[in-house]
């Protein structure tokens, strides 16, 4: 394996440029000075709205500064993922960081004192034509007035933000900083390192005697830490407790997902729906033991590929062009602007040392999107690329069609852009396979992303849902408790063909995002919304695509739940859920179909 090269010897024409954020660090650092006035202006505001022309010239100055310390937080974050290693780039991260907290607390006034008005005086301000671009803004924080407490309160509450973190911050430091994992050994009985970063590519080997070891080894070292982050995962499930007891919310559930204003019955009818079509997740585990001819499936069998793949390595210039060809049915605007990405520096394309592992969009309203990638020519390179730039045509698509106060989009709909693009990849490089093997290749790979986004995640959801329910009823959430939930919902999900190793219960400590409150279900339901566009846009054409162009559009200006009704997915009924899951049956017969064919 080639040795990386230090970020100074990275080719310049393959890093991101960040000049539409700042020229240089000198520039970033004397933007930076200006915080402190900022967090000044914003702080001399407090005890002042009393009238829609204190509230307008607050919420002016408050989007014109959010913009400027936006640009400063996503420019250091930037910095300091090229190079996570260097001080530099974790200095401006850390001032990044604390300034926004300090900014948050200065502000944190404003929404509760705008609903300390009287139901007729708010009225009144949110009907005034001088606040006609924060009405919907408006309407919003009436809407949870009853949840948001007094000025003191909220301002004690934000300004614990970086201290309410510290169990998350705890197990992701145990995690990924302190955790060891003993060197593991394949069937020829070469030893390989074991890390937390190398993990899934380890599950993912044709060698099954090296998936197993690596998979013993590895949750060996959670089993040995168990009980820390059964009290970090409690810390934080308390935390959310509290705070949803504080605001008058009935449970975190509810705190959690009141914010976009999504009915809980979502998240129970993609859990209840999931549940009803577990025949055809048990169809494909049943499948997946045949093609791997083993007697028994383990755990450690989940990630094997079923076929050996597109060897094929793919140059950048080639993955441009695939994602470019997948998402011409998307129109012209669309992919000039992708051509633009391309060659105005959007993307940070190769990995170098100490660099940010994996990949994400980001940017400001005022900066173009930024993609940080690790391409490495696999075929799943190919398909990161797709996916974060449908992150980012989402966000040039916002941004240029809403003003700033807008111009973000839910994480319930952050995901849909994103998984379109994938699908759309998918689904033009099987149009133009023929070979059977390759095609049982990327069929194998349409199916994980079923398996690992609609069920895997639905799956999270619901060990989410159950945890912080038996918490708020008084229960401890000690390791027992969260290992043997975590055990039975494997159980359910992956149905009888699983042989269950007892390892798999301490799988649920690894999952960073359940650290993140009721979050997990937006990959589900984003994953289902985004399969029903794909299929629309590819059976249907331009209607369909208009609908979808508008949605990007959208931002924040409407609920998501509303935003993608306009799309045509209605996430309030089980339908898009089950065409979702009816998509993965006919992927899965074409799939059987094709292991046929070859004699398997």
């Amino acid at each position: 394996m080639e040795e990386l090269k230090e970020r100074k010897e990275m080719d310049p024409a393959y890093e991101w440029n960040l000049s539409s954020l700042f020229e240089n660090d000198e520039a970033w650092e004397k933007a930076f000075a200006e915080a402190d006035s900022y967090i000044k202006d914003l702080a001399s505001k407090e005890g002042t709205l009393k009238d829609a022309k204190s509230i307008y010239d607050f919420l002016v100055m408050s989007t014109a500064y959010s913009r400027k310390m936006e640009d400063l937080f996503v420019y250091a974050n930037c910095r300091h993922d090229e190079d996570t290693a260097a001080a530099k780039g974790q200095v401006m991260f850390s001032k990044a960081y604390g300034k926004l907290v300090e900014a948050e607390t200065a502000s944190s006034y404003a929404e509760p004192e705008i609903l300390s008005l009287s139901n007729a005086e708010l009225e009144a301000v949110i009907e005034n034509p001088m606040l006609s671009d924060y009405r919907i803004y408006l309407k919003d924080l009436q809407r949870q007035k009853e949840h948001t407490l007094s000025a003191p309160q909220e301002k004690v509450i934000a300004s614990f933000g970086e201290a309410l973190a510290a169990s998350e911050n705890a197990a992701e430091a145990l995690c990924d900083a302190d955790m060891k994992f003993e060197s593991v050994k394949d069937g020829e009985g070469q030893t390989h390192e074991l890390t937390q970063s190398n993990y899934i590519l380890l599950q993912q080997n044709h060698d099954r005697t090296l998936r197993e070891n690596s998979f013993r080894s590895y949750y060996k070292s959670f089993a040995e830490h168990i009980n820390t982050f059964s009290a970090t995962y409690t810390g934080t499930v308390k935390k959310a407790t509290a705070e949803a007891a504080l605001r008058g919310y009935p449970s975190s559930r509810a705190m959690s997902m009141a914010g976009d204003n999504i009915p809980e019955s979502v998240y129970d009818t993609l859990i209840d729906t999931v549940h009803k079509r577990m025949d055809v997740m048990y169809r494909y585990v049943k499948l997946r033991k045949r093609l791997l001819g083993v007697d028994e499936l383990h755990y450690y069998d989940v990630y094997a590929p079923l076929a050996e793949g597109p060897s094929k390595k793919y140059s950048y210039e080639d993955a441009k062009e695939m994602v470019l060809k997948a998402v011409s049915p998307l129109g012209k605007e669309y992919t000039d602007q992708v051509k633009k990405a391309y060659s105005e520096g959007w993307i940070d394309v190769y990995p170098n040392k100490g660099k940010r592992g994996g990949a994400y969009s980001s940017g400001s309203y005022d900066s173009r999107p930024i993609i940080l990638t690790n391409f490495t020519g696999t075929l799943d390179s190919v398909s990161t690329l797709a996916h974060e730039m449908g992150h980012s045509m989402h966000t040039w698509h916002t941004k240029n069609h809403q003003p700033a106060q807008y111009a973000n989009y839910s994480m319930f709909v952050a995901e849909v852009a994103s998984t379109v693009n994938e699908n759309l990849l998918i689904e033009q490089l099987l149009a133009d396979e023929k070979d059977p093997a390759t095609r049982l290749a990327l069929l194998n790979q349409y199916l994980e992303g079923f398996k690992g986004t609609v069920y895997r995640q639905t799956m999270f959801a619901e060990f989410e849902k159950e945890a912080h329910a038996a918490s708020e009823r008084g229960e401890a959430l000690d390791p027992e408790t969260l290992n043997n939930l975590y055990f039975r919902l494997v159980k359910e999900y992956f149905g009888p063909e699983l042989i269950m190793d007892d390892e798999v219960k301490y799988e649920w400590a690894r999952i960073p995002h359940f650290y993140y409150l009721f979050y997990v279900y937006v990959y589900a339901t984003g994953y289902s919304a985004a399969t029903a566009l794909s299929e629309a846009i590819l059976n249907q054409g331009e209607p369909a695509v208009k609908k979808y162009l508008e949605f990007l559009d959208m931002g924040s200006s409407e609920y998501p739940i509303d935003e993608l009704k306009h799309a045509g997915v209605d996430l309030t009924s089980p339908d898009p859920i089950n065409a979702a899951l009816d998509k993965f049956e006919k992927v899965l017969e074409d799939a059987e179909k094709t292991a046929s064919l070859l004699g398997k």
